[in-house]
């Protein structure tokens, strides 16, 4: 036994990636009493500025929207009592394809061991007992998606540590719901992976998912931090619901499971299944 609080370490690319896919799990776990940690890899300079300008249009300034930013990210992890909030502070590589990929300090263009190097002194520091991240295509392809999987799977390597970790991921039941709603409120929505769509088929089957985390009763909390990330508001869907629908349709967070050493059963409900 240890006097160490056991610990959840979230490592996301942008400010507010961590409402999205772990809102509801940061706030329920610091409402358990377990230290839950993010690790923001970007700066965001690649969001939308004041009134929506878009990068590369006039008046989009890159350093005025990472500062501008940090202030959300600040705020969204007030709503969701995140214990520690750590900044790696790359450049915000864009979409794939932009020519932010490969602009000096991006994200994408830094060699994976180096920024896994940082991330793991973090782990050592922290020594989280669940760490989650996302998927080796990064969910839908994103560059820096794609580069904190890289840099947390070299991490772990380099810290030594053999936490439970997570992959983020949506069943394909929640995507099939999510345009229905999408389609109610009249935005438009390819299904991924359609003829018709540019994103490729995200998520997974219902039953390839590992585990299924009931955060209902943070809907509240995950809506608010996503809602403090006005200046993305534009982007952000989800905000168009109001509080009821949206934890409705994102109550439940999945996830799958990609190391262990617990040996707890799966499906499972609770990242902490097999450590308390």
């Amino acid at each position: 036994m240890t006097d160490r609080p056991l610990t959840l370490m979230a490592v996301h690319a942008h400010p507010d990636d961590e409402a999205t896919g772990t809102g509801g799990v940061l706030a329920r776990y610091a409402a358990e009493g377990i230290r839950t940690v993010l690790v923001t890899c970007t700066d965001g300079a690649c969001g939308d500025g004041p009134q929506g300008v878009k990068p590369g249009e006039a008046g989009h300034d890159p350093a005025a929207v990472a500062a501008m930013r940090r202030r959300e990210l600040e705020a969204s992890c007030e709503h969701l009592k995140v214990g520690h909030l750590e900044m790696l502070g790359y450049g915000d590589s864009g979409m794939m394809g932009w020519a932010a990929n490969d602009a000096p300090g991006s994200f994408w263009t830094t060699p994976v061991d180096e920024a896994a190097a940082r991330l793991a002194d973090l782990m050592r520091q922290y020594r989280p007992d669940v760490v989650v991240t996302y998927d080796e295509n990064g969910f839908y392809g994103h560059p820096d998606h794609i580069q904190a999987n890289r840099i947390t799977t070299r991490a772990l390597e380099l810290a030594g540590i053999s936490p439970k970790v997570y992959w983020t991921t949506a069943p394909r039941s929640m995507m099939a719901r999510f345009g229905e709603v999408m389609r109610e409120f009249g935005a438009a929505w390819d299904e991924p992976g359609s003829e018709e769509s540019e994103i490729p088929e995200i998520g997974l089957p219902d039953e390839e998912i590992t585990t299924w985390v009931d955060t209902t009763g943070f809907g509240g909390q995950k809506f608010d931090a996503l809602a403090a990330h006005a200046s993305q508001g534009e982007n952000i869907f989800f905000l168009k619901m109001g509080k009821e629908k949206f934890t409705q349709l994102m109550g439940v967070e999945t996830f799958v499971r990609v190391q262990d050493t617990t040996d707890a059963a799966l499906p499972e409900n609770d990242l902490f299944a097999g450590l308390r």
